[in-house]
């Protein structure tokens, strides 16, 4: 590949694809009990959501500022046109920190080709769009449109997703705590999406199987071409609804390209166990 493609653990890519396809990763942190771990390195996800179900309150921070001036100053060095697509801009600052060492490689190497990209996605939905990024490269894409391709997608990939308990968002600040509306009614889902970034609460639905019907609905709305399309579908440990999401899409819509994947430390964290997300690009994108 002509072209370094970065990414951070708020995408969600199985760590298995990232080395397979010599992605650079950035790992965001979590916090348990006074312990930092690298999210995906030194914790695995299920770890996270086991300490929640505990009643441990994990915490979060961005990717290491010295990891990144490092990756940043090798690639400027070694002349590698890099893109890192960070993780969404409104619930980590990690692509500010990225902007800002960027710009002090860029003093000392003019010339370096590295464009930091904010995604204002997350999870598999940011997962989605590096996996693109990867192939647009390893097919032998020109930089400016590998960079063009991707703003694109970012802006046009749908986020639907349902939580077991907003109170882990609310608690983490990823939603207000007035959008944490839940309380303890029976059995009450609630349906989130994202919007230019953040997390934003659409609906409430009661139980669970009417809450991912739901969500196949909001795809028939939103999607476009969906049947032709890779569809990503990440889950808090709880792959067996996570599958069954996947067969209602199969006999909705007939899709046969599915990416499943575990929701990683770092936004298993803020989001808790039993947190299903389904990823699909919209209508306005076009073919």
């Amino acid at each position: 590949m002509n072209i370094k493609i970065i990414a951070d653990s708020g995408c969600d890519l199985p760590l298995s694809f990232i080395q397979e396809k010599q992605i650079a990763f950035l790992p965001l942190a979590v916090h348990i009990n006074d312990k930092d771990y690298d999210d995906q390195l030194t914790i695995q996800p299920k770890q996270v959501y086991d300490a929640m179900r505990a009643g441990d309150v994990p915490k979060t921070s961005q990717a290491k500022p010295s990891q990144m001036e490092e990756l940043f100053m090798t690639l400027a060095k070694e002349r590698i046109p890099a893109i890192y697509i960070a993780f969404s801009s409104a619930l980590s600052g990690t692509y500010q920190t990225a902007v800002m060492i960027r710009n002090e490689v860029l003093e000392q190497y003019p010339d370096a080709k590295l464009t930091v990209i904010d995604s204002k996605c997350a999870s598999l939905g940011l997962g989605l769009v590096v996996k693109k990024a990867v192939e647009l490269a390893e097919s032998g894409t020109a930089y400016e449109d590998v960079v063009a391709t991707i703003e694109t997608y970012c802006r046009h990939m749908e986020h639907i997703f349902t939580v077991d308990d907003l109170q882990y968002l609310a608690r983490g600040g990823r939603v207000s705590k007035t959008a944490a509306f839940v309380g303890g009614v029976l059995n009450i889902k609630p349906l989130l999406h994202v919007e230019d970034g953040k997390l934003i609460p659409i609906e409430k639905v009661r139980g669970r199987k009417k809450v991912l019907k739901r969500m196949v609905e909001l795809m028939q709305e939103r999607g476009a071409d969906v049947q032709n399309q890779l569809i990503g579908i990440s889950h808090g440990d709880d792959e067996q609804t996570a599958l069954e999401l996947k067969a209602m899409i199969e006999e909705t819509f007939g899709c046969k390209q599915f990416f499943i994947s575990d929701i990683g430390g770092a936004i298993g964290a803020h989001a808790g166990p039993g947190t299903i997300a389904l990823f699909f690009l919209n209508k306005h994108l076009g073919h």
